[in-house]
């Protein structure tokens, strides 16, 4: 069978790898700790799936307007209005199956051939791949931990040219944890004002999972002369514990929209009706559930940073929202896992890790930056404690 070419330029998602091998290492009957994948631990608050019966019970089973149900992207706009202080009509407004969605719809409707996405790096494994799928060539920025792994204006200048069509930005990022602050998206927003060709997509799906260190900014709201050059995402899946639901959301400038729009129609029409109707539950909902996530995770954010920056060679990001923690493991590449595996690169000191102590975390050369491994602490306070002694214990013997 002969496949589409553009396939070859795209990779299996590499926390997905990761997360396959931990389950089949556990079917063998091994004692797996997983923690590659980016999912909160807690269920779904009860009023939310409540509303999700009422709305089976009501009979809201059957196909919705492409762009998402009235009431759902009504309070999306309420929403954005009420935590960002951006005015967005429902109208331009578009649901879709999870985030991803969103950014696979508004890259096919912009890019042609070659079209360039400046991509600040570390970044979500599937950004370039993405940008890839639609012939556009991801445009890779280096950031610098001791600029706390920001983009800087001058990095932005120097990485924008004619074929320049979008800026990417993550914050909270996946996988650093950090945030930019209202002084760091002015200074890019002085940057982009000079370059009309380029628009802004900032994903914010971290949005409420901060921990004070950084007040959460976005960008259309801190730079609003560029909030017509720009497309606000987020989405459910985080804050409310709602992964599997798979609700997403976007907005921007209505003949943007209208483009992603027509796009989605055809492909997977809208999200699933009753999934729509328990994400309206969730924004107009009570929103106490936050604070007691965001506690727990303050805790475990915490307990993990500690552990982890108190044992050799290993050096801890600290985050300012989300709920990772990228760790430098520079010390201790060139050195020897205890089958005997010269580690050179962090996926030889992952794979040495899983195999070794039943810890899965993921390679800091998944998100573009080698010499890390991210470690979710979306997991149960026990397991994170064994999980760390687990990876203090396999730094020991490392010879």
């Amino acid at each position: 069978m002969k496949l589409a070419s553009r396939l070859a330029e795209v990779r299996v998602s590499p926390t997905v790898a990761i997360s396959t091998r931990a389950r089949e290492l556990k079917a063998e009957g091994r004692d797996i700790i997983a923690l590659a994948a980016g999912e909160p631990d807690f269920e779904t608050p009860q009023h939310i799936r409540d509303a999700a019966k009422r709305a089976i019970d009501r009979g809201e089973t059957r196909y919705t307007a492409t762009e998402g149900i009235p009431e759902l992207r009504e309070a999306i706009a309420a929403k954005f209005k009420r935590d960002n202080g951006l005015d967005y009509t429902p109208d331009q407004v578009l649901v879709g199956v999870g985030g991803k969605q969103v950014i696979f719809n508004v890259m096919m409707a912009t890019l042609d051939a070659d079209d360039e996405v400046i991509i600040p790096a570390p970044y979500w494994v599937s950004y370039p791949d993405i940008v890839r799928l639609f012939g556009g060539k991801p445009v890779f920025v280096n950031t610098k931990p001791e600029e706390g792994f920001r983009l800087t204006p001058e990095a932005l200048e120097q990485a924008i040219t004619p074929r320049t069509r979008w800026l990417l930005l993550n914050s909270p990022s996946n996988p650093t944890g950090v945030m930019y602050s209202s002084v760091d998206l002015s200074g890019l927003g002085a940057v982009l004002k000079r370059h009309p060709q380029v628009l802004v997509l900032t994903d914010d799906i971290y949005e409420m999972l901060t921990y004070g260190t950084v007040e959460f900014q976005t960008f259309a709201s801190v730079v609003p002369e560029l909030h017509e050059r720009t497309l606000t995402m987020n989405g459910v899946s985080k804050a409310y514990a709602m992964t599997g639901w798979r609700i997403g959301y976007g907005a921007g400038p209505k003949p943007l929209m209208a483009a992603m729009k027509k796009i989605q129609g055809q492909s997977t029409y809208h999200p699933c009706t009753i999934a729509q109707w328990a994400a309206v539950e969730a924004l107009n909902g009570p929103q106490d559930v936050l604070e007691t996530m965001l506690s727990t995770f303050t805790h475990r954010r915490k307990q993990t940073l500690d552990a982890l920056n108190a044992t050799e060679g290993i050096n801890c990001v600290s985050p300012d929202g989300a709920f990772y923690i990228f760790a430098s493991i520079q010390a201790h590449l060139g050195r020897r896992a205890p089958n005997g595996t010269v580690l050179q690169k962090d996926s030889d000191w992952v794979l040495a890790l899983m195999e070794d102590q039943g810890v899965a975390v993921v390679p800091g050369s998944a998100f573009g930056t080698p010499g890390y491994f991210r470690l979710s602490f979306a997991a149960a306070d026990d397991l994170l404690a064994e999980a760390t002694r687990r990876i203090r214990n396999f730094v020991e013997r490392l010879d």
